[in-house]
């Protein structure tokens, strides 16, 4: 076995780095967050290279004295903890006294300060984790840290870095969660020079909503507040009717720290129960205040979860608001259902009149409604009058119309054919409609198509086919999982790229930042299956085309769901597979649409062929029922 020994303290610190800093956005979070603790109102973040350039923060909080300043850039050195008991009511968002020794320690720091009351101020610079000497400088009250070539003294960890784009998503993030957890401090994020939020610091929850997710967003949203049992809750989330396509919008925060959790999660959405659609989420802006003594905010280096004492008294609480909130507005407000075709009716009951070609024929020598006189009738049997026994109109002017033509008169055409050659021999008249079982002069009769081996019975729920076979045995299958497994195999075999439509108006699409720029970058991928869209600013993606397939009105929906898939940081060929699951699932005929017999019999061709078997999700398209199953149902067997 190796000898055991104690790792060199600059080991020790790029590991203790690694836990804390693992990107550009863990610098932004941990500097900011002592920003906040500082007792600022108005914090500057810019960026550079995604931040791995440049990452500078400025507030104007109480500042640092000269003398600390080494001080605070050792391991565990904390002003906000002095004793055990203080681990177990953390009320302040940094505390373990590690991110300022953990960014020192992977990249070169400046840090200039100034306490309030102080006529000058003091710096520092730090190179990989060795601090030089305190400098006397002029600064303003506040303090400014740049953080400049992260990672640079760790080229291990610079491989796994991403575009800059995607880390400057990140960071864009973050700030925004950190904007709404404090909306009496005024945030500003820039960007490469460019400004890319900025909320005003009023105290209005809702006025940073509007500046850190959009107005969309914002104007979609319900104010809730209640709780119960010593938990409070407050903020916003979303009308019933305007879900979205991921939880990327879902928002919580625990005592002003953003946090993720899978139990306020599903409180949220427990409380949306019955009223949202299958597939959508609800979004929502929570803020949740209870004692600090019953939440550990120490169980993950991030801090971005916590552990509750009272998991119970904590979803009762969000989940009663959220219903409380949903019942007081009346529940979720239905569209109008859209007129079905076979009972669209015509007001004017005029030309545009829709029937079949037999009742064309049988109604051809009715007066059309709204029409000024009876048309003459054209059929083989005529029953009205002919056009030379139609008297000729007068000729205005006074001219004398032309005298009308005899019965037994040829045309001049006529005349000239029977001039030119003998009369040819008379051909029996070819039907407009032939009979059936006719076959046409000239062609040959297709072979009439087979009876298949099995008949559709009908459709139940419009959501599953009754299909019988010759066998007895009884079939349901699911168009949608059937429809979606087709337009799976088909777009995964296609060589060509898919055929696009423009849109009229170009769709804005706000998916979140975060989202955005995986969308962003992925603008191939997108272009592979369809899709045209550009960086519209602010978190938006301009979409010009998309698929022929899909529906324009849910350009929003699906590249929502596209971002979530591009989230879960798979293989290529695996995160291709998982947008054409996507693709097919928004192609699809959907559950509960009315589907014609053509389609309904397309489907079961396929799937009683073996063809179809499984949805691209694994989810099987059919079930059968045999005879014997159905009559142990009915006792008699």
């Amino acid at each position: 076995m190796p000898e055991i020994r104690q790792l060199p303290p600059h080991v020790a610190d790029l590991i203790a780095a690694g836990e804390v800093v693992e990107r550009p956005a863990s610098v932004v979070k941990e500097l900011v967050e002592n920003a906040v603790d500082a007792g600022s109102s108005a914090i500057v973040v810019e960026l550079r290279r995604g931040g791995m350039g440049l990452i500078r923060v400025t507030d104007n909080g109480r500042g640092i004295a000269p003398d600390e300043l080494p001080t605070a850039f050792l391991r565990h050195a904390t002003s906000k903890l002095r004793c055990p008991e203080d681990l177990g009511k953390i009320g302040t968002l940094g505390f373990r006294g590690e991110a300022l020794a953990a960014i020192s320690a992977v990249s070169r720091v400046e840090i200039q300060t100034r306490r309030r009351g102080d006529g000058a101020g003091a710096s520092l610079r730090l190179e990989g984790g060795v601090p030089g000497a305190v400098e006397e400088t002029g600064a303003p009250e506040g303090t400014t840290i740049l953080v400049r070539d992260l990672f640079y003294n760790t080229p291990a960890r610079l491989k796994f870095m991403k575009k800059d784009s995607a880390e400057t998503a990140a960071a864009a993030g973050l700030m925004q969660h950190l904007a709404l957890s404090h909306p009496d401090i005024s945030f500003k994020f820039l960007k490469d020079g460019q400004e890319a939020l900025h909320t005003p610091g009023d105290g209005r929850l809702d006025s940073a909503v509007y500046a850190a997710l959009g107005r969309d967003f914002a104007r979609s949203l319900l104010p809730v507040k209640g709780g119960g049992d010593g938990v409070g809750v407050s903020g916003f989330i979303t009308a019933p009717l305007q879900g979205r396509g991921s939880r990327g919008m879902q928002v919580f925060f625990v005592n002003g720290r953003f946090i993720k959790s899978q139990l306020l999660t599903a409180a949220l959405e427990e409380g949306y129960r019955n009223q949202l659609m299958k597939g959508r989420f609800p979004g929502c802006v929570l803020a949740v205040e209870l004692p600090v003594t019953e939440v550990d905010v120490n169980v993950h280096p991030a801090k971005t979860q916590v552990k509750f004492a009272r998991e119970k008294a904590v979803f009762d609480a969000v989940y009663h608001t959220v219903l409380d909130a949903l019942a007081e507005r009346g529940g979720p407000v239905s569209p109008a259902p859209a007129a079905e075709a076979e009972r669209t009716v015509n007001p004017r009951e005029d030309f545009f009149r829709s029937m079949d070609a037999k009742t064309f024929r049988e109604r051809g020598t009715e007066k059309a409604p709204g029409s000024a006189a009876p048309l003459p009738s054209w059929s083989t049997e005529r029953t009205g009058p002919r056009l030379s026994d139609v008297a000729p109109p007068p000729v205005p002017g006074g001219r004398k119309p032309f005298p009308p033509l005899r019965k037994d008169a040829p045309s001049s055409v006529v005349r000239q054919k029977q001039m030119e050659a003998p009369p040819a021999e008379k051909r029996p008249p070819v039907p407009a409609i032939p009979q059936a079982g006719a076959e046409l002069p000239g062609q040959e009769a297709l072979e009439p198509r087979k009876e298949a081996p099995w008949r559709i019975a009908g459709e139940v729920l419009r959501t599953y086919i009754v299909c019988e076979s010759e066998a007895g045995e009884v079939f349901l299958i699911d168009k949608h999982a059937a429809h979606e497994r087709i337009n799976f195999d088909r777009l995964k075999a296609a060589r060509e790229p898919p055929m696009r439509q423009t849109l009229l108006t170009p769709a804005a699409v706000e998916p979140g930042r975060e989202e955005a720029a995986l969308l962003l970058e992925n603008l191939p991928l997108l272009e592979d299956f369809g899709f045209s869209c550009e960086d519209f600013g602010g978190g938006t993606v301009l979409v010009r085309e998309v698929p022929a397939d899909i529906d324009a009105a849910g350009v929003t929906a699906t590249l929502e769901e596209i971002a979530g898939e591009l989230r879960q940081g798979r293989s290529p060929a695996e995160r291709r597979e998982a947008l054409l699951h996507t693709m097919a699932c928004k192609a699809a005929i959907k559950g509960g649409w009315k589907t014609s017999p053509e389609e309904l019999r397309a489907l079961v061709e396929k799937v009683q062929s073996g063809e179809v078997r499984y949805c691209p999700h694994g989810r099987p398209v059919a079930v059968k029922i045999t005879k014997h199953e159905l009559e142990k149902l009915f006792k008699r067997a």
